[in-house]
């Protein structure tokens, strides 16, 4: 008895594919299905002359990605597919453009061909861009202030929680010395690190301490004040006043107190969750006049000066701004009207930041406005009410940390394989397979359904079809061969009448969970690009898969509600890409899961030489041997016992070379190495290189102890 041929198609137009023969017995199916006629008329085959690939351009991976829409005015594509860094924002020249792959190049190259021998992954920080970005803040406010004729000036802070690395936070400092730019910590070690770099920062700069407040804490900021840094201690809880007024007396330092106020504004999505009457941090409109009361009772209300609130990270809309500085600059002009010294309004966070370019309002991943408009609705907002209220003007303050740092850094991580998630495949050969009596039925009404184009009740019998089949193989009915045939047969079937091009995993030499885990934490998504191969066409559906040990080690969400990202195949060299605007949260927040810690990590700054940019600063990342200290391990005695262990079972000549062996793995990072080596990746003084003799001599000060250095013999 013959069965028909399977003809499988979407578009009803398009006439049947020619038919193969079906020879099947009774209650058995013996065959081979071929699909080598057909021909998918997806809408992503449809496309303009220019998209294809004999045609493909910079500028249309540039459209693909939406770099111009998220990176501008600090990303974009090169004549040679390659993405570029713009340092200087709108203002930076043609010459002036860094090729984000030389410096990878660079990074990453032995040192036997000029390179620096650094393992991937790579963070990549741009100080230049974290100037623009600073500057242009302050720019913006500026602009704002005398357009609308406002009688004070706007004195920002950057929140170290953002980022704490050192080199970022003493940039930042510098950068913003010529307008009086500081820091805010939330805990006693951001107001210790925050204390040591204002050091060569401009006098005059805001030290705002938040977070919840010990004894300790309050000492400390005390001590600060002591110290002449302009240190504001921002109450948090009503219990905190009383630790101030006593500490302050006994330290016989007349403090500078700051308030933050629960606001009723509230946003949703994500990160309004910190915002709004129920919000975590903050007092209430009641709380605030018995904090007032106290002061008073004190002799102390002058030192009441600043009124801090916090709409919540990512603020969508200029018109939700507006409604929480307004509600909050009523409550400064009351604080004043009660008797407070005010002088600052410390607007808190919530400049954000596009991540997929859309300039929605509607997305935890958008903002509809500009950093002028941000600037604009501010300044706006707190001069009309306290015109209303005769109160003069406040200083502005702003803790915009995600808007001044995200830009700065690139992680950059390789591709190393890829695997099909679904067959791509012209022929599938069934071998004799005992159907039950149920199964076959399913695929004759299977095959009723493509002939009758009824796409739904195809895929409905070819699901049940798998599925008794699996049943078959649990009850040891069918073997292994059988059921990898059927499971082909119906991921093709599956594929064709969906017409998706199979999505591929990629295999990159990342760890999600601590270079990017803001993605598995909370879902937010970054643009991922690769970073060469730009001038030609992408022809991969892709989702990314990290090295964990854990099925939460992927990427399958990207920018524009994409569940997948078009790449390129694999070639013969290095595959890299580059997740962009990760500059904030991420390094502070990653962890150690399955032993994988940070990156390497390279500074670069435009140069006038001929590759337009000079690494400044290089650090390896963290050994098997530093990731093992941070679980209380001790390398060095695991090996030493691994090298008795070598010694006792293969002798003692062949057990001291084994153990070089290990001795490398403990020294080299826990990341994937695609060029093979037999010996150590160089950790010179400690993993720091330097640009020039002065710094690698000043470094080689405090590099590793010699203690640190294991002896062993290279196999």
């Amino acid at each position: 008895m013959g069965m028909p041929t399977l003809a499988y198609r979407v578009d009803s137009a398009v006439p049947p594919p020619g038919y193969s023969t079906f020879i099947v017995g009774e209650s058995s199916l013996a065959t081979t299905v071929s699909f080598s006629s057909f021909t998918t008329t997806s809408a992503a085959a449809v496309d303009s002359t220019n998209s294809n690939s004999t045609h493909w351009s910079p500028a249309h991976s540039s459209t693909l990605y939406r770099i111009d829409n998220w990176g501008a005015p600090y990303f974009a594509v090169n004549d040679s597919g390659n993405i570029t860094v713009r340092p200087h924002g709108s203002s930076t020249l043609s010459h002036q453009e860094i090729d984000l792959l030389k410096v990878v190049k660079k990074a990453s190259d032995p040192k036997s061909v000029g390179g620096l021998g650094l393992q991937m992954p790579l963070i990549v920080r741009f100080p230049d861009v974290l100037k623009n970005r600073l500057e242009s803040l302050q720019s913006a406010f500026v602009s704002a202030i005398q357009t609308q004729g406002y009688e004070s000036r706007y004195q920002g802070v950057y929140p170290v929680k953002c980022n704490q690395d050192r080199f970022v936070v003493e940039d930042i400092v510098k950068f913003g010395t010529p307008f009086r730019f500081g820091l805010e910590a939330g805990s006693k070690p951001e107001l210790l690190l925050a204390m040591s770099c204002l050091c060569k920062g401009n006098p005059e700069a805001l030290l705002i301490c938040n977070g919840f407040k010990d004894a300790e804490y309050i000492s400390l900021a005390l001590l600060a004040r002591k110290f002449q840094f302009n240190t504001v201690i921002v109450l948090e809880q009503e219990e905190e006043v009383k630790l101030v007024i006593d500490i302050s007396k006994k330290l016989s330092v007349r403090p500078v107190i700051g308030l933050r106020a629960k606001l009723r504004t509230k946003h949703s999505g994500h990160f309004g969750s910190t915002s709004g009457e129920k919000g975590k941090f903050g007092l209430t409109t009641n709380r605030i006049l018995r904090v007032v009361k106290d002061l008073h009772d004190s002799d102390m209300l002058d030192c009441l000066q600043l009124l801090h609130f916090h709409i919540g990270s990512q603020i969508p809309s200029t018109a939700l701004l507006q409604d929480g500085v307004s509600e909050a600059a009523q409550i400064y002009s009351e604080l004043t009207r009660l008797g407070a010294d005010m002088k600052v309004i410390d607007i808190g966070g919530g400049l954000g930041i596009d991540y997929d370019g859309s300039k929605s309002g509607n997305s935890d991943l958008s903002v509809s406005y500009s950093l002028e408009e941000y600037a604009s609705a501010v300044v706006n907002a707190i001069q009309v009410v306290c015109d209303r209220k005769s109160v003069k003007h406040p200083i502005i303050c702003s803790e915009s940390g995600r808007a001044i740092v995200s830009h700065h850094s690139v992680l950059i991580f390789e591709a190393m394989s890829t695997t099909d998630t679904a067959p791509s495949m012209n022929q599938i050969n069934l071998p004799f397979i005992e159907l039950s009596e149920d199964a076959r039925s399913d695929y004759w009404n299977m095959s009723d359904a493509v002939m009758r184009h009824d796409n739904e009740t195809c895929l409905f019998y070819a699901d049940q079809l798998k599925q008794r089949c699996v049943e078959q193989f649990k009850e040891g009915s069918l073997g292994i061969e059988q059921l990898a045939a059927v499971d082909g047969l119906f991921d093709l079937v599956t594929k064709t009448i969906v017409e998706t091009e199979p999505v591929r995993t990629y295999l990159v030499n990342l760890s999600i969970f601590t270079s990017i885990p803001d993605f598995w934490s909370i879902g937010q998504i970054f643009p991922i690009v690769p970073i060469h191969r730009l001038d030609q066409k992408p022809e991969v559906k892709a989702i990314l898969s990290d090295l964990t040990c854990d099925s939460d080690g992927k990427i399958d969400k990207f920018i524009g509600g994409e569940a997948n990202l078009p790449l390129h195949k694999p070639g013969n060299g290095q595959y890299y890409l580059g997740m962009f605007l990760g500059g904030a949260y991420q390094e502070a927040l990653g962890g150690v899961h399955n032993l994988f810690g940070s990156p390497s990590v390279v500074t670069v700054l435009q140069s006038d030489g001929p590759h337009s940019f000079a690494i400044t600063h290089a650090m390896s990342g963290p050994s098997c041997a530093d990731v093992l200290r941070v679980m209380q391990h001790e390398p060095k005695l695991m090996f030493e016992n691994l090298k008795h262990r070598a010694e006792e079972f293969c002798g003692i000549d062949a057990g001291s070379c084994l153990a070089s062996t290990v001795a490398r793995s403990f020294q080299n990072m826990p990341y994937l190495e695609p060029r093979s080596s037999c010996s150590l990746t160089a950790m010179n003084n400690g993993g720091f290189y330097y640009c020039n003799k002065e710094d690698y001599y000043a470094g080689s000060e405090t590099g590793a102890n010699e203690d640190e250095h294991w002896s062993y013999c290279f196999a």
